[in-house]
């Protein structure tokens, strides 16, 4: 049989050689390669199909597909569907930057088709322990430390690529009936470790019963919260009680009364493990699961201890445990998968990427290159600054000046200067070639998040979390010259996130959703743009100074008329935040970069200023594009990825 995947249709199997749906004429092949056979589940989110790989001898694999059920008001749909695609995007970039583990499913695609996302992952023939449970009943204490030692090692793994999952429970952790070892799946809403994340709050995610308090209260998480969730994990599968069922206003989780009342009992120095996993004070828990595996190694189950299952182990199960592995003294693993663009190489006609940089140790947030074409630079999450040879692709530095990631940069027009910015609040002020740091400005008191030079390099702009835009006049750039006094402009009510400048017109765009048009001589505001329904991420103006481009949140760019401020047009394509936006050289294009991990051109139309057409989608990032630039040539676009590359495009002969 195959499967239609159209939402609406009302009769979706076919026959099993069928390309178009003989109801609704939807095509019943994703990417030209993967049918659906029969779906096999269905969450708040979306759907999950078995499925074919017809590319590769019909192999069997799994589709995820992004439907989320939209209910109450406009504003409550809109924030389930937003949440619904954050975490979508968050399971392809967690098992993207995951690599490859044998106890983890292999993503193999992601992608958006008629207007749906996809995922397609590793067939993983089994069952989980969720089912495990309800078919044989409460699990013996020999079999509990048997599916510790195998998936503590699993999660050992996932800490140290700095990624906590928030959701393990018996229904994310699965027995491959091939060798019987479990895998650990469902990472859709995992969590990039970084400190940033740790210091702020984050989105309540997770199941109750098995999240511990931090996650459920502030969104917080940390690998010990993982270590909690896999506690009470083995507790619902020794006791086969459901966790709310075991808590003690006054005693906490009286687990192992429950077990001496069913005449069942576990080793002291088990139940101590156990214990300590599911302590409620996070510092009070182990704090990593190389930590759990040490103190089981002296864990022994008695015979009596073996003898509680209602039923032996599956046929297939390894003895009760499996070779004790840490990240430490497991064979070697590659990171990521391998990238088929980690060097340089001619692109094909259908291929438009001519070469990926990689190089960061994080999401690459920004971009900038010199006015020559020659030099490009490029800044991360990992609070670096790279400097690279454009034509060659070879990086020629590192710069290290900032102590948290850098949000923007910016090249003066004479190709001396580089200006960067950063979270730790200041602007640093950098000469290009020779690398060395010539000033730093620290009259910002929150995170600095866009820089930029006026046409004339007469002047450096700012723009800031702290609400100010501030003007730094530049002059003596020598390393002994003070810092140069700035001009504040301020007053406006939201944080600042993008700035543009054309020499005359100064425009910011923030927090609050509104644009600000400035005048630089006046230094006041000539006008205000609304229009936008979420923050402004992004602006942009094109050459001849006559239009802006400014990209939102709300997924829709908005082409103003920069003279008289009237909305030319709203283009509304992509499927997740803009986060940048660049005009080609000529300005008959645009560029956009999108939390949808796609980059778009749009063919601007001179004599129709209001209009434009999307001319065409490039993809090829596995994260959310958060820089674009058009080279001097306007032939090449470069775009940078939470997928800690960067890659460059033919856009042009």
């Amino acid at each position: 049989m195959s499967y239609c995947l159209n939402p609406q249709c009302h009769h979706p199997r076919n026959p099993l050689k069928s390309r178009i749906c003989q109801t609704c004429g939807a095509s019943l092949l994703l990417k030209e390669r993967y049918r659906a056979i029969k779906p096999i589940a269905r969450g708040g989110f979306g759907k999950t199909y078995l499925a074919v790989d017809e590319d590769r001898l019909n192999t069997v694999c799994v589709i995820k597909q992004f439907l989320p059920k939209l209910q109450g008001t406009a504003a409550s749909r809109q924030a389930t569907l937003h949440k619904a695609i954050e975490l979508f995007n968050q399971e392809a970039l967690r098992l993207y930057e995951l690599g490859v583990h044998p106890q983890i499913p292999s993503l193999l695609a992601s992608f958006e088709q008629d207007k749906r996302l996809y995922l397609v992952q590793e067939f993983i023939d089994g069952k989980t322990l969720w089912h495990d449970l309800k078919e044989r009943g409460a699990f013996a204490p020999s079999e509990i430390l048997a599916l510790l030692r195998d998936i503590l090692p699993v999660l050992a793994f996932v800490h140290q690529k700095k990624v906590v999952h928030r959701d393990i429970t018996p229904a994310n952790i699965l027995r491959r009936k091939e060798d019987g070892f479990l895998v650990l799946i469902d990472f859709g809403v995992a969590k990039q470790l970084s400190q940033t994340s740790l210091a702020k709050t984050g989105t309540k995610v997770g199941t109750a019963s098995y999240a511990p308090i931090e996650q459920l209260r502030s969104g917080k998480a940390y690998p010990a919260s993982d270590l909690y969730s896999l506690g009470v994990t083995c507790i619902h599968l020794l006791t086969a009680v459901k966790p709310d069922a075991l808590f003690d206003p006054l005693k906490g989780c009286i687990w192992r009364e429950y077990l001496k009342s069913r005449g069942r009992d576990i080793s002291d120095r088990f139940g101590d493990v156990l214990d300590r996993m599911i302590a409620d004070r996070v510092t009070d828990r182990y704090q990593s699961a190389e930590a759990v595996l040490q103190d089981l190694a002296a864990v022994g189950v008695s015979p009596t201890q073996t003898s509680n299952a209602t039923t032996p182990p599956p046929p297939g199960k390894p003895p009760a445990s499996p070779p004790i592995t840490t990240p430490s003294s497991a064979s070697p693993m590659p990171s990521r998968p391998p990238r088929t663009g980690d060097r340089p190489h001619s692109a094909s006609r259908l291929d438009p990427c001519l070469r990926t940089l990689t190089g960061h140790g994080s999401w690459v947030t920004c971009l900038a290159i010199d006015p020559r074409g020659q030099l490009l630079a490029s800044g991360s999450l990992d609070d670096t600054i790279a400097i690279w040879n454009f034509r060659t692709g070879e990086q020629l530095r590192t710069w290290r000046g900032h102590s948290k990631s850098i949000n923007a940069l910016a090249i003066s027009p004479d190709s001396t200067l580089l200006a960067s910015c950063s979270d730790d609040d200041t602007i640093a002020l950098w000469h290009l070639k020779r690398g060395t740091r010539l000033a730093t400005f620290e009259e910002h008191l929150r995170d600095v998040n866009a820089v930029a030079f006026t046409p004339q390099g007469n002047l450096l702009i700012s723009g800031s979390e702290d609400r100010t835009i501030k003007l730094w006049p530049l002059g003596d750039r020598s390393p002994e010259a003070p810092s140069p006094s700035s001009y504040t402009l301020s007053g406006r009510s939201g944080m600042i996130k993008a700035i543009a400048t054309n020499g005359t017109h100064l425009v910011s765009g923030g927090l609050d959703k509104t644009i600000h048009v400035w005048d630089i001589v006046s230094r006041q505001v000539r006008y205000n743009l609304s229009g936008h329904f979420q923050a402004v991420n992004t602006l942009a103006i094109s050459p001849d100074g006559t239009l802006l481009a400014s990209g939102s949140k709300d997924k829709t760019i908005k082409l103003w008329n920069l003279s008289t401020g009237t909305l030319l047009s709203t283009l509304s394509s992509h499927l997740d935040s803009v986060n940048s936006l660049a005009f080609s050289p000529d300005g008959k294009t645009l560029v956009s970069g999108s939390s949808d991990q796609t980059l778009k051109l749009w063919q601007l139309h001179p004599s129709t200023p209001h209009s434009a057409t999307l001319q065409t989608t490039l993809t090829g990032h596995f994260g959310a594009v958060n820089a674009v630039l058009f080279t001097p040539s306007g032939k090449m676009v470069v775009s940078g990825s939470w997928d800690e590359t960067i890659k460059i495009w033919r856009v042009g002969r």
